[in-house]
């Protein structure tokens, strides 16, 4: 599912985000990507949907070359994932409902399947009773969940989240949580990006722990 290997990232200056990471995330994993600030975790998530390219090494998702795809493949291979990032970039103009549709109406889904899509998945995050609402009226939990919505409406087989639960008290954490690993029964493979060792001893699932943008 995922593959990096010897992989580097350089940014413009000298910086060097990532170095010499190697490790391999399978089909249906639940897996956290762990370290301080600044340890290179966005960047890592970053490699997988080609955001950011890597400056070495190679980062195979779905069997694919993320690093050698050319800039017209990248919407194709960014349909097969659901990502989730700190920017959420909500829509705050258009409704709940319309902020999960627009995946959708970008893949040329007909409407009355496009619809019945966006209720499952605002069913699936509970904010179904509060599709006609602006994103505005929702709190910061409300608002993760609906940016994982928007996430899961094209039924990724991979979800990418990066710190999903920064920034939400306890119980709003754990329930963004919860549906992280509720996807991850049904077979979706997960990599989620999180400083809170609380979630990770609590799911106890694979760890990758980054220092200084090394694998340790």
């Amino acid at each position: 599912m995922i593959s990096f290997s010897s992989v580097a990232k350089r940014y413009p200056g000298g910086q060097e985000a990532l170095r010499d990471v190697s490790f391999t995330v399978e089909a249906g994993m639940l897996a956290f990507v762990t370290g301080r600030s600044g340890a290179g975790k966005s960047t890592l998530l970053k490699l997988i949907p080609a955001i950011e390219r890597p400056s070495a090494g190679s980062v195979i998702v779905n069997g694919q070359n993320v690093g050698a795809l050319k800039r017209p493949a990248i919407p194709y291979l960014r349909r097969n994932l659901g990502l989730i990032f700190q920017d959420q970039k909500l829509l705050y103009d258009r409704s709940v409902f319309e902020n999960v549709m627009l995946p959708l109406a970008f893949s040329g889904q007909p409407s009355q399947e496009a619809a019945k899509r966006v209720r499952a998945a605002l069913d699936k995050v509970g904010l179904l009773a509060r599709e006609k609402s602006n994103p505005i009226e929702l709190s910061g939990g409300e608002q993760q969940r609906l940016a994982i919505a928007r996430a899961v409406v094209n039924r990724p087989a991979l979800l990418v989240a990066d710190e999903p639960t920064a920034n939400l008290d306890a119980e709003s954490a754990a329930r963004v949580v919860d549906i992280f690993v509720a996807f991850h029964q049904v077979g979706v493979t997960v990599l989620i990006a999180t400083h809170d060792q609380s979630l990770i001893a609590r799911y106890g699932k694979r760890v990758l722990h980054l220092a200084d943008g090394k694998l340790t």
